[in-house]
């Protein structure tokens, strides 16, 4: 919703992979939010149902809801167009290959289909400005204590994505987003922005509720909003270039982000610092402009 609302960026696809819940609903639920925004043109690609190698561990219900949509997801208006027939890889494939200046990709899932996609069409790669990934961490994670949920979702995925050195690859990863987190009284101001605001803060109350009884702070991360407002506004967060790698073991430590000292291959633009009240700000002037 945030990248729809900014006039300075054209969504050329919206892709779906598994993640806080199973593929079927991630796909309902994208088409779902493009309908509420009146923007079912846009693309949507099925992308893939498991990760590349072994079984997803977990999934997010309790974080996001049974249906990934806090509750929510009847209340929205239903999917008001198929998705496209060639699937998330075959039509970020068809984007890039159409495509007359650099697109930037804004993961903010399982890094699967990005895996796949750089596997499948190496000669595409030239056609990427960069990847914007919301996910890891270097500190403490989300999910099994030292993992980031996305990361560990698909490790080998992730690894793929962040050890490749044809396109340039910047992390958004829970050290930073945990510190950029919206109060109750900046959901109470989002959900003054319109109808469809108020949509969206309601669907982001199971969520809220869930995060003050984890960690006992009466607000939000904006996990995924970082990386797309950071890929619309290159230099919205302050970047450390530094080489990762993913543990993809099968031990307590699988899905860990680790900056590895002296690593060949091009770093990773890992953002770990911002201005929070800056952010915050940006992000909740763009959104009502949707209405």
């Amino acid at each position: 919703m945030l990248a729809l609302a900014s006039p300075e960026v054209d969504v050329l696809a919206v892709t779906t992979v598994f993640g806080n819940v199973p593929l079927r609903r991630t796909t309902e639920n994208a088409g779902r939010i493009l309908a509420l925004c009146d923007r079912s043109g846009v693309p949507l690609g099925v992308g893939a149902d498991r990760p590349l190698v072994h079984p997803q561990r977990q999934r997010a219900e309790a974080w996001h809801g049974g249906d990934g949509l806090g509750g929510r997801a009847d209340a929205l208006p239903a999917p008001a167009a198929e998705p496209d027939p060639r699937g998330a890889v075959g039509l970020m494939a068809s984007v890039l290959a159409a495509a007359t200046e650099p697109v930037t990709i804004v993961p903010i899932g399982p890094l699967t289909n990005i895996a796949l996609l750089l596997a499948v069409h190496p000669e595409l790669a030239p056609r990427i400005g960069r990847i914007v990934a919301m996910g890891g961490s270097l500190g403490a994670g989300n999910t099994g204590g030292v993992a980031e949920f996305n990361v560990h979702s698909d490790p080998e995925a992730a690894h793929r994505v962040f050890t490749q050195t044809d396109v340039p690859v910047t992390m958004v990863p829970l050290d930073l987003t945990h510190r950029c987190t919206a109060s109750a009284d900046w959901l109470a101001a989002l959900a003054g922005g319109g109808p469809r605001c108020a949509e969206l803060a309601q669907v982001v109350g199971h969520y809220h509720a869930a995060y003050r009884t984890r960690y006992g702070v009466d607000a939000v991360a904006l996990h995924d909003a970082l990386a797309v407002l950071e890929a619309m506004v290159p230099g919205t967060l302050v970047t450390t270039p530094l080489p990762i790698h993913v543990a993809c073991d099968l031990g307590p430590a699988r899905g860990a982000t680790v900056a590895v000292p002296d690593a060949p291959g091009a770093p990773v633009h890992v953002a770990l610092d911002a201005d929070p009240q800056a952010v915050l700000a940006e992000i909740l002037a763009r959104l009502p402009r949707l209405g």
